[in-house]
């Protein structure tokens, strides 16, 4: 009998052909999809050229999507981006999303059925973890694991102890997926599940849509994670019908599985949060920062640019102004939210409120384009990350939220809750 697994041992194990892994142990999996973008593809395909490699080894099992600094900013990423382009035209890859047809990788995989429950995946992106929303084990590597991903279809992965989240009773108004890892990583830091599989649980998960679940997944990184894992139940098998290229497979953490550590926390003790600068650890309730005036936001983003996340900050902006003293950036994660955004009225409720709304791209999440920030300059964002510079100029500051609370500090001029409107 194999030993008792968690999810992330259980995916590793049988994608190596074994029975049964251990925490520390040396293996050599099978991969399901590799993934790049137009940052960090054209490194990797430059390495996949150095090691000799002439053919990838599977067209259907890799993924391309400019979208870092895609519709192209400028010369240098219209370069990087038709590097991609003949590639994936050169290697037939079955997954390139060329402008508009594209969207936020991390959301364009999930929404298009390439990535499933039970798959291996790794991606040239540290967000690539979000699709362990699915019930899949997906982890970033560099360009060069990327590369020989590429040609080889494997890749050796050191087996992750997992940690235990279990989040029971009923989440507060207002308190969405991005609240709860927020407060997670607020409680143990950015390296608190350090090359560690945070493992997602409890009835107040059960409770989340599949967009707050994703934006949790997304965030595993941000405490250091190697993956961010939330079990299948109803509503991944519901998200997932009729929509997977193939079907996927469940894994189930056994009962007496071994964790480093298991995190019991109550859903009523969760505010609706927002992360200060400059670490998404810096986490606040939102109750808190009132005080805190901004010059911009910006609603998108892998972690909430769902057409849940545009829904939220719709209704809030309904009816109003966005402040004038503020600029606000509304970014579509994808080209169905987009045109769901149409169809639902939601874009004439952004407009309406005289916010900007862009194609899908990453753009000011990294400062790329479409929102870079001057010196001195604060942002609340649903992005990711708020580091020293991330926006722009070093002296500028991001706030992490949700939708709702970064609608209503638009609106408000300040960090605000969209019941202070």
């Amino acid at each position: 009998m194999p030993r008792p697994m968690t999810i992330a041992e259980k995916i590793l194990a049988a994608h190596a052909g074994l029975d049964e892994v251990v925490p520390g142990q040396l293996i050599e999996c099978d991969l399901d999809l590799v993934l790049a973008n137009d940052i960090t593809g054209p490194i990797a395909i430059k390495e996949f050229r150095k090691i000799g490699a002439e053919r990838v080894f599977d067209a259907a099992k890799i993924a391309l999507v400019p979208d870092h600094y895609a519709p192209n900013k400028d010369i240098k990423s219209a370069e990087q981006t038709k590097m991609l382009r003949d590639f994936a035209r050169e290697q037939g890859i079955a997954h390139y999303y060329e402008v508009g047809c594209m969207g936020v990788e991390h959301a364009l995989l999930p929404e298009q059925g390439v990535v499933a429950a039970g798959d291996l995946i790794i991606g040239a992106d540290s967000h690539t973890c979000t699709y362990g929303a699915l019930g899949a084990f997906s982890t970033g590597v560099g360009s060069t694991d990327a590369a020989v991903g590429f040609a080889t279809g494997r890749a050796w992965f050191k087996v992750p102890e997992s940690l235990k989240f279990e989040i029971e009773g009923e989440l507060r108004p207002g308190v969405t997926g991005k609240d709860i890892i927020l407060y997670i990583i607020g409680m143990i830091g950015v390296d608190g599940a350090l090359y560690k599989a945070m493992e997602f649980t409890g009835s107040a998960i059960r409770s989340l849509s599949m967009e707050g679940r994703l934006a949790i997944s997304n965030m595993a990184i941000e405490a250091g994670g190697k993956a961010g894992i939330i079990e299948v139940d109803d509503v991944t098998r519901a998200y997932m019908q009729g929509r997977m290229e193939r079907p996927g497979v469940e894994y189930h953490s056994d009962a007496d599985a071994e964790y480093a550590h298991v995190y019991r926390i109550k859903a009523e003790d969760i505010p609706v949060m927002v992360s200060w600068p400059h670490l998404p650890s810096n986490a606040h309730p939102v109750a808190e920062s009132r005080d805190i005036a901004i010059d911009q936001a910006v609603i998108g983003s892998c972690t909430n640019g769902r057409i849940e996340d545009m829904r939220q900050a719709a209704e809030v902006l309904r009816g109003r102004k966005v402040h004038p003293n503020v600029r606000c950036i509304v970014i579509p994660a994808t080209q169905l939210v987009y045109r769901q955004c149409i169809e639902e009225g939601l874009m004439e409720v952004f407009l309406d409120a005289n916010c900007a709304v862009s194609t899908p791209t990453c753009g000011p999440c990294l400062g790329g384009y479409m929102g870079i920030l001057a010196a001195g300059e604060r942002c609340v964002a649903t992005t990711n990350r708020n580091f020293v510079g991330r926006m722009g100029d070093p002296t500028s500051e991001v706030y992490l939220s949700n939708p709702a609370v970064a609608a209503a500090s638009a609106v408000a001029g300040h960090l605000a809750l969209p019941e202070d409107l």
